[in-house]
């Protein structure tokens, strides 16, 4: 039986291991020509010779079956590395013994990814879902309900089919802009309904302005109609009390509503003309209550010859 195959072969020491491996470190750097010898049979005596003559020209009592197992560990490459296969498992290694390089960047980019999530879910996705939410229910619930609301009560207190025409027109007006899915155009309507309600049910007079810092009369030239030209006194609506109210007035020159406590009323040029010389008689106008308006009626009910129309600027 030959050494190698023998059972009570004795265990190296970890001074034999060492000088096994720097004999495969000296055949790794010296001439290439040594590793080749590795490969023939019968070469591997003339390897050992020449290796023994290297380490005693250093100095170095090396035993010769140290240099023979250094020889064969060369042979068998028990002190090479060989890297191991590209592969699935290959990189999970690297993964995992990297880890201390990326695990801290990774956790805060990961966290940062979390919070911006949150922020976004809680600081715009969640409120406007709720502002959604909420449209829906104004447009098809609470603003549909407030217009039939608004209109009844308009319409109760209304004694005349204008008033009454006109609730039911606002009201529609309301509806079409919430099938628009307009909402403040909604709550305008909301609004406007209940300011005709208040309106219908007032009652005031209408009085011509004797101030002498405003005009009592003004009229107006028509570029379109050379010598043509409207006369309009200028009123404020008076309740029981003596206040001065405010109240809806349609501009016959811009074709807009507007809340006013003063206008320009449109009455015939008889009318404008006796009103001026009553205030140059002695600066007071005597018959200043020119229309009544009574609860339940939708507009005034002049005493003079108005062929209707007002204008809000002048």
């Amino acid at each position: 039986m030959t050494e190698t195959e023998s059972p009570t072969a004795k265990p190296q020491s970890l001074d034999e291991v060492l000088v096994a491996m720097d004999v495969v470190d000296t055949l790794r750097h010296r001439d290439q020509i040594f590793l080749k010898q590795i490969d023939h049979e019968g070469r591997e005596e003339d390897l050992v010779a020449r290796l023994k003559e290297i380490y005693t020209a250093q100095g170095m009592d090396v035993p010769e079956e140290t240099i023979r197992d250094g020889v064969r560990a060369m042979a068998d490459k028990r002190f090479t590395h060989e890297p191991a296969k590209k592969g699935f498992l290959r990189r999970l290694a690297i993964i995992y013994i990297t880890r201390a390089r990326w695990w801290k960047p990774a956790a805060a980019a990961s966290a940062a990814v979390l919070a911006l999530g949150g922020a976004y879910q809680f600081g715009v996705a969640m409120p406007k879902a709720a502002a959604e939410r909420a449209l829906v229910r104004d447009l098809t619930e609470t603003i549909p309900a407030n217009l039939a609301e608004a209109r009844d009560a308009a319409m109760a207190v209304a004694e005349t089919d204008t008033g009454r025409n006109r609730a039911l027109a606002l009201y529609q007006q309301g509806m079409a802009a919430l099938e628009a899915e307009d909402r403040a155009a909604g709550e305008a309507a909301v609004d406007a309904l209940t300011g005709l309600r208040h309106e219908i049910s007032a009652q005031y007079q209408v009085r011509v302005v004797n101030d002498p810092d405003d005009f009592t009369g003004i009229y107006r030239e028509h570029d379109d109609l050379p010598g043509r030209q409207n006369y309009y006194l200028i009123v404020e609506a008076v309740s029981p009390t003596g206040d001065i109210l405010e109240v809806t007035v349609r501009d016959e020159e811009t074709n807009a509503e507007v809340r006013v406590k003063r206008w320009g009323q449109r009455v015939s040029r008889t009318v404008f003309e006796g009103v001026a010389a009553d205030k140059q008689d002695d600066m007071i106008i005597q018959d200043a209550i020119i229309g009544t308006k009574q609860p339940g009626a939708f507009e005034p009910a002049y005493s003079v010859s108005t062929p209707g129309g007002a204008i809000t600027e002048w």
